[in-house]
């Protein structure tokens, strides 16, 4: 964030120098701050090039500690660095709230957007960001998406900083308030970091702290925990009656339609839906007109590894929705699609795959990779679901294809319902190599049209 040296004389410990923490730490001393930075690795913190301290050795005298949102304060258990901030009675801040200080500080009344829920954050976030940038209202967007918060540019008065907002994030906010907030869905995620289901929730919960009248607060009601919350609320469905809904592919709100849906092919599925409602609600809320918002998710060309067409080969479309992390994700796609060959498999959630047990007999056949995929064969042999376990997926994708060949299914669908972290560095890695394999496939006669 490039602004004045508003934080000049105040004095920050940063822990995790990945992607969040190394930007904040920049960002802090750009902004006048003393920092000292500390990673766990030898070799990141040889590499910061900052004044290295291991926060662990007290932090006295601090005004708070910047933790990285992947590393734990509380549970499954605290890291050394938070131990030592609430010893010291030092504040743990997401780096997000920290830009809220900053942009005030700098004299800025700049709004801010944010945007949660188990699934569709990005697509939201990127979204709203979009419909912002068409109707020409200046906007940073990032947080969990992209750039860092603390990274992102000071922004006017007119200014509006959009920001995919994690659990992670959300529990350690302390003085940021959104004047717009969406909170889309809840389902069982990151449990061993908030205990469980009740601690999620109220973790995902936070992004409405602080709201004053004025301020929109939107929840969707296509879930029966994120329903339970939404009392006071503006609320949005892909599929149901609320305030802002989708029903018979039209996009409308109570004063009328807004769009209908296949205008928009980059937002296929009743999730896509719920995603352009809450988009649509959120920028009404900041001013924008309903024809811009119609023409910004018009224009919307969506989002990497989210139900993306990498291309059609031999007649069947291949889709890369490798963001789907959890059961709940993979759900959406799936429901997308009458008959599938399936990729899916890696580090399972909580639950599995038996969320997905309605959708099974979609699945003409389905090919498992990654440490789990014994755990999503049980289920899918008990629903009687044709499937192998290739292991990997470089050997899944040829043998997708012969699948897709053979029982005539016209889509390919990667959507894995897992985590990626036991074969790859995270999903868009997982993703990117599934388009790579796809491009590869020779498979006569071989046809590729409309690769991204």
């Amino acid at each position: 964030m490039t602004s004045p040296a508003v934080f000049t004389g105040r004095r920050y410990a940063v822990a995790g120098l990945g992607r969040n923490g190394l930007s904040a730490a920049h960002a802090l001393l750009a902004m006048g701050a003393t920092v000292d930075v500390w990673d766990d690795r030898a070799e990141a913190r040889a590499a910061a090039g900052l004044p290295v301290r291991d926060p662990a050795l007290g932090l006295a005298g601090y005004d708070a500690l910047v933790l990285s949102p992947g590393i734990p304060h509380r549970l499954p258990a605290p890291h050394p660095a938070a131990l030592a901030a609430q010893a010291a009675g030092v504040p743990i801040l997401s780096d997000a709230d920290l830009l809220f200080q900053a942009v005030r500080a700098a004299g800025s009344r700049a709004r801010f957007a944010g945007i949660t829920g188990t699934n569709g954050k990005s697509t939201t976030t990127a979204l709203l960001a979009h419909i912002l940038t068409m109707a020409g209202v200046p906007n940073a967007a990032g947080g969990n998406l992209g750039t860092a918060s603390l990274a992102l540019p000071l922004l006017g008065d007119d200014g509006v900083y959009v920001l995919e907002m994690s659990s992670y994030m959300l529990e350690r906010l302390v003085t940021l308030r959104f004047d717009a907030a969406a909170l889309l869905n809840l389902s069982p995620d990151h449990l061993d970091r908030h205990g469980d289901m009740a601690g999620y929730i109220r973790a995902k919960r936070h992004i409405l702290d602080r709201q004053v009248p004025g301020d929109t607060a939107i929840i969707g009601i296509d879930d029966p925990d994120s329903a339970a919350l939404a009392a006071g609320c503006t609320t949005i469905s892909g599929h149901q009656a609320a305030d802002v809904w989708c029903a018979d592919g039209v996009l409308q709100d109570r004063a009328g339609p807004i769009l209908a849906m296949a205008e928009a092919p980059a937002l296929p599925g009743a999730h896509n839906a719920q995603n352009a409602a809450a988009a649509a609600a959120l920028a009404m809320a900041l001013g924008v007109d309903r024809g811009d918002v119609a023409r910004g998710i018009m224009g919307f060309a969506g989002l990497p590894h989210r139900q993306q067409r990498v291309g059609v080969v031999d007649g069947v479309t291949w889709v890369n929705d490798s963001k789907a992390t959890n059961a709940d994700a993979a759900a959406r796609a799936l429901a997308c699609y009458g008959r599938l060959v399936w990729i899916a498999g890696g580090q399972a959630k909580a639950g599995g795959i038996e969320a997905l047990r309605p959708l099974l007999p979609r699945i003409a056949h389905a090919e498992l990779i990654g440490r789990d995929a014994p755990v999503l064969a049980a289920t899918l042999a008990e629903a009687g679901v044709p499937h192998h376990l290739a292991g990997t997926l470089d050997a899944a994708v040829p043998l997708a294809a012969l699948a897709a060949r053979r029982t005539g299914a016209p889509v390919v669908l990667l959507s894995p319902a897992c985590a990626s972290f036991d074969q790859f560095a995270g999903f868009e890695a997982r993703g990117d190599r599934f388009r790579d394999l796809v491009l590869a496939l020779d498979i006569p006669p071989l046809e590729i049209k409309g690769a991204a």
